[in-house]
């Protein structure tokens, strides 16, 4: 039986040791090389490392902790393989021609699972220890025809370099490249399981009372906590609301998030799209904060792409031109977003 060890998660070098801790049949705990040393020691003492692991566990991941403290999410061999083989069939990635490059943070799932993908397939990997536009657009100049972004980092390079852009996260700008598929997925599913809204081969949908569950191999076997992620017929219930008609899934953002103003219900998902299109808007969220007339009311928190910013009638107006009138935010603040590694807006700092 292998226990479970912690490895930075940085560059190369975590590669190589990941692989010589699965040949020894151990557990991974990929640690953010940019935790400070008493909160990464403290993770790794709350999730186990140096204690045993089932037969087959591959991974713990930590969740990212917007919520309460992170969990480890235990990802098997058997989960690895199943979202590596669904990915790479829907994406159609031949081992001998494609290369992949893994830039975003490798104790997230959304830059881990580009490692463990190339692994399991036999692609070729190039590993960089974060995120840089430049060495991406040399990456792809060299010979990486993949990557997996964030719709942050999308802006900041020449995306028409690359063959095929995966993008997760957080939602897809409006005018996003062609040669890109959004992705919907968690931690718990070990990458995106739905892109552009379609489930990848092996992933079934279903909608429970406007929540999204997910059934399928690539699923985690559990939490490090002994909690299951699955009910007994093997489906997650993904806490996020959301619609799936005629094979093509839609989400509209975690339950938690909705807000419920003067009786109508807003989902912030739909509301943050419209506001991102508009040209003076570089992104934005969405949040419900209590009102004494309307129970709560709409904010946008906004980052302007440009010196001019609309005003709060012309926020409004435009929300109202293709959404309900209940959905145009009631107030405008203009500030940073504060975002998780992989560019999730932080909403519970915000409200």
């Amino acid at each position: 039986m292998g226990v479970l060890v912690a490895i930075e998660a940085r560059g190369q070098a975590f590669v190589d040791r990941l692989r010589r801790a699965w040949d020894r049949g151990d557990a991974v705990l990929p640690l953010d090389p940019r935790l400070p040393r008493p909160a990464a020691i403290s993770l790794a003492e709350r999730l186990g490392v140096g204690e045993p692991v089932a037969d087959g566990a591959a991974l713990v991941v930590a969740t990212s902790g917007t919520t309460g403290d992170p969990k480890g999410v235990v990802h098997t061999h058997e989960s690895v393989a199943s979202s590596a083989e669904a990915t790479s069939s829907f994406l159609g990635i031949d081992p001998d021609e494609h290369h992949w490059l893994a830039c975003l943070p490798l104790a997230h799932v959304g830059g881990l699972s580009v490692v463990t993908r190339a692994l399991h397939s036999g692609s070729a990997l190039t590993v960089h220890e974060g995120f840089d536009a430049a060495a991406v657009d040399a990456a792809a100049d060299s010979g990486c025809t993949h990557v997996s972004l964030v719709a942050t980092a999308l802006r900041r390079i020449d995306p028409s370099r690359w063959e095929q852009i995966v993008l997760g996260g957080s939602a897809p700008p409006p005018d996003r490249p062609t040669n890109s598929v959004a992705t919907y997925g968690m931690t718990e599913t070990g990458s995106g399981v739905v892109y552009d809204g379609v489930p990848l081969p092996g992933v079934e949908v279903r909608v429970v009372d406007g929540e999204l569950h997910l059934r399928g191999a690539m699923i985690a076997a559990g939490y490090r906590d002994g909690t299951p992620v699955v009910d007994r017929d093997g489906w997650l219930a993904t806490g996020d609301l959301g619609s799936f008609e005629g094979g093509t899934g839609q989400g509209l953002g975690r339950r938690g998030d909705m807000i419920i103003t003067g009786g109508e219900n807003v989902h912030p998902d739909p509301v943050e799209q419209r506001l991102r299109a508009h040209p003076d808007i570089a992104d934005a969220a969405v949040v419900g904060r209590a009102d004494p007339e309307w129970g709560q009311r709409v904010v946008a928190v906004l980052e302007p792409s440009s010196d001019t910013l609309p005003s709060l009638d012309e926020v409004r107006a435009w929300v109202k031109a293709e959404l309900p009138a209940w959905c145009a935010p009631r107030e405008v603040e203009v500030r940073p977003l504060p975002r998780t590694a992989l560019g999730k807006i932080r909403r519970s700092m915000l409200r």
